[in-house]
């Protein structure tokens, strides 16, 4: 473990921003930051610490990247096309560095831990200054403050840690809302994932510090705490996943705790017994199934199969049976035939997820799958997503129906945005999506709210008041 106050190289970099901005300050000229951010919940964890080192540089918070001195893009590797929207933005910071040659410019994330990624920023991207990949966030103080102080580019690739880094500050998106990353990188290599290569190796963070961090987050008023990791129930610090668990849930308080994401080989009974008992688990379990093929699945390198995925939801199902699951389908992986695609649909019908997250596969340089000769056309993957999606959303329709009429309680988010006037929206513990008429006075509490419409992917009622 890392403790980066104890971190004289941090510290050091930390107070000489901090310097200099202050003198910037007195001059009227006070510098603003701006991240910005794509991907899973993970880069949004990453962001929050990213924009608490920024602050605690001495940077404000801007109202957008053209208001900035330092501006910081967090990437997604996941697919081409978050790579290729990632690309995007930065390419429009060229003209906010040719206005103002002072702007330090970063890209961090999955994106730069690759290599040929890294080398085309430096090559086709002079105004981008540096680059962390996700093992060496923590860096990002000693980074600007070379870019500053040097005036020297700085690409760090191979330079991370494959420890826990505590200690960095964090800004949070909201209060009432909160991630808490209590492990990071991935063991598993399925063969379509770049996770593994861009995030390293497993590593499980002290559950001292986790339970700490929590703590303190229920005081500051967090009502919903979701424990974030690549393979979230691998968990291995001082314990196990199932121990951590029940430990947050003897913390006092009004609030959830959930968790993601689960790889279906790791569900064991005692976790689904911790949950099932639990005073402020949420009844919800998002576990990827990625295909109903034991033959793809197998090419996929998922160790488990069909029946193995099928028990596990007939087991939550058995001791939970308000509780929500949802999933993860990847259409059109190589060699999947028509029929392996019909086993998947057959799976969704089976189970009758609340919710599917459905993407078509597309290749990632690096992983065995891209290799694969036998790719799909995407003609053909487009048309049998277009059928996935069909099944998907019968499915949740199915689920929601039943919810009309009950009295459900949701913690309000905040104006909800389908663009009505005095509508809000909200989350029930089952992770629903409910709209509904409030206050700006309602935001961060908890609400009992009458469903009085249910559609596939959301709710709409109205809130119960006290007469």
């Amino acid at each position: 473990m890392i403790q980066v106050n104890n971190d004289a190289a941090y510290t050091s970099a930390v107070a000489w921003v901090q310097a200099e901005n202050r003198t910037l300050a007195q001059r009227g000229a006070a510098p603003r930051y701006h991240v910005i951010t794509f991907g899973c919940q993970q880069n949004e964890a990453d962001s929050e610490r990213i924009r608490g080192m920024a602050e605690q540089m001495g940077y404000l918070p801007a109202k957008g990247p053209e208001d900035a001195a330092l501006i910081v893009i967090n990437t997604c590797a996941i697919r081409e096309h978050a790579e290729l929207r990632a690309l995007s933005v930065i390419g429009r910071c060229k003209k906010i560095k040719e206005r103002d040659r002072s702007v330090v410019i970063g890209v961090c994330g999955c994106m730069t831990a690759q290599e040929r990624r890294v080398e085309q920023l430096k090559r086709s991207y002079p105004y981008v200054d540096f680059t962390l990949e996700p093992c060496s966030m923590h860096l990002l103080p000693q980074a600007v403050a070379s870019v500053r102080r040097d005036h020297r580019r700085r690409f760090l690739l191979g330079e991370g840690v494959l420890e826990a880094v505590e200690g960095m500050p964090i800004v949070r998106s909201a209060r009432h809302r909160a991630y808490v990353s209590i492990m990071y990188g991935c063991n598993n290599f399925c063969s379509y994932c770049i996770v593994p290569y861009v995030r390293d190796r497993e590593r499980s963070r002290d559950s001292g510090e986790i339970i700490n961090e929590v703590r303190t987050l229920i005081a500051k008023g967090a009502r919903d705490i979701t424990l974030l990791g690549q393979n979230v129930n691998s968990y291995r610090g001082d314990c196990d996943f199932p121990a951590l668990l029940s430990r947050l849930d003897a913390l006092e308080g009004d609030f959830v705790l959930r968790f993601m994401t689960s790889h279906p080989k790791d569900v064991s009974d005692r976790l689904i017994e911790v949950i099932a008992g639990g005073r402020h688990i949420a009844p919800h379990f998002h576990l990827p199934v990625q295909s109903g093929s034991d033959r793809i699945l197998a090419r996929m390198n998922r160790h488990y199969d069909r029946a193995r995925y099928l028990a596990t939801v007939e087991k939550l199902r058995r001791a939970m049976p308000d509780i929500a699951i949802t999933s993860d389908v990847i259409v059109g992986f190589p060699g999947e035939t028509e029929e392996e695609f019909s086993d998947t649909l057959s799976l969704i019908d089976a189970v009758g997820f609340d919710m599917i997250y459905s993407f078509i596969y597309s290749p990632r340089k690096g992983t065995p799958a891209a290799e694969m000769e036998d790719q799909i056309s995407d003609e053909v993957k487009g048309e049998r997503m277009r059928r996935l999606l069909e099944v998907a959303d019968a499915a949740a329709l199915a689920r929601a129906k039943p919810y009309e009429g009950k009295t459900l309680r949701v913690l309000v988010d905040g104006e909800s945005k389908n663009g009505a006037d005095g509508m809000y929206s909200g989350r029930t513990d089952q992770n629903k999506l409910v709209h509904f008429a409030a206050t700006p006075e309602d935001v961060g509490q908890f609400r009992l709210v009458r469903v009085e419409r249910a559609d596939g992917y959301a709710m709409h009622g109205q809130i119960i008041r006290e007469s």
